[in-house]
């Protein structure tokens, strides 16, 4: 089986072209070769190679620039994911796509079902989830997999953040009302690789396609989620000017940015663990061993 494999450069194609090479023949062009804001060169690609599974990794990720930048935000998240599910659906091939926890306003007082009414609040917000419904409109065999506060080793992320700043400064100020769940890319490509391996064992679009949360176990507010950054780098080692008990809890509205956040982005994962049969780990785990890595490779 061949996958089609886009956005190797971000935190979970990375992860992606690991766990998805024990699952078939995997082709994984970079930015340079492939742009999904180049439309024509999407098509000429599925065409060329003609995958039997096409993964989307690749999106447009800045949420602030998203707001002065709407159209290609909307190329990239909403166009071209469209693009690839009619190649899919004339291939017959599935498709993977990536959302997000931004497409709900995070007024809701529980975790997020997926099939709660989604209400944007942000460009980027509104674009993912124009991306998921052209998805289920166009292409039945599906896996959406919409996940939050996504980290790695590798890449920009809150975690490198977090590490810099305290190496930096006596003192930080950490948003502390928005709540959600911080998911290691590795997590979300293990489980996209699970995935792949079930419903490639069924016929047609099967019961396995649809709409999934995937993200950690727990909760957590950004707050802390930074304290247990700083603790658990201390704990190990790492020389650091602030500690957890300088990290201070701050409220949305002291930090402005252009693009809005959901304040709860807690996402259950109930239908993923129970269709897939599949145990999630707490979000610490995950965290702790990414935090290891970095001081392993002296990358802090």
């Amino acid at each position: 089986m061949k996958i089609l494999l886009l956005g190797i450069e971000g935190q979970v194609g990375w992860e992606l072209q690991r766990a998805l090479s024990t699952v078939g023949d995997l082709i994984a062009p970079e930015q340079h070769e492939l742009d999904l804001e180049h439309l024509d060169d999407v098509r000429r690609w599925v065409r060329r190679y003609e995958p039997g599974v096409i993964v989307n990794a690749a999106a447009y990720t800045a949420v602030d620039r998203a707001e002065s930048e709407p159209e290609k935000a909307r190329r990239i998240n909403a166009e071209a994911v469209g693009l690839l599910a009619e190649e899919a659906n004339r291939l017959n091939a599935w498709l993977v796509h990536y959302s997000t926890d931004y497409i709900f306003d995070g007024e809701k007082t529980s975790p997020y079902e997926e099939d709660d009414p989604a209400n944007p609040l942000s460009v980027y917000g509104r674009t993912k989830f124009e991306g998921e419904e052209r998805v289920r409109k166009q292409h039945a065999k599906h896996l959406i997999f919409r996940t939050s506060w996504v980290y790695a080793a590798r890449g920009k992320n809150f975690i490198k953040t977090i590490l810099r700043l305290a190496k930096e400064k006596e003192r930080l100020e950490i948003i502390a009302d928005q709540y959600g769940a911080p998911t290691s890319a590795d997590l979300i490509a293990d489980i996209t690789a699970l995935a792949l391996h079930r419903v490639g064992q069924t016929e047609g679009p099967s019961g396995l396609a649809g709409t999934y949360h995937l993200v950690a176990q727990g909760e957590t507010s950004w707050h802390g989620y930074a304290q247990y950054v700083v603790k658990t780098a201390k704990d190990i080692g790492v020389s650091l000017k602030a500690g957890p008990e300088e990290v201070y809890p701050i409220p949305t509205e002291a930090y402005p940015l252009p693009a809005k956040r959901p304040l709860n982005s807690r996402l259950s994962v109930s239908k993923l663990t129970r269709t897939f049969r599949v145990r999630l780990p707490d979000w610490r785990d995950h965290v702790r061993r990414v935090i290891q890595e970095l001081t392993d490779r002296s990358a802090l």
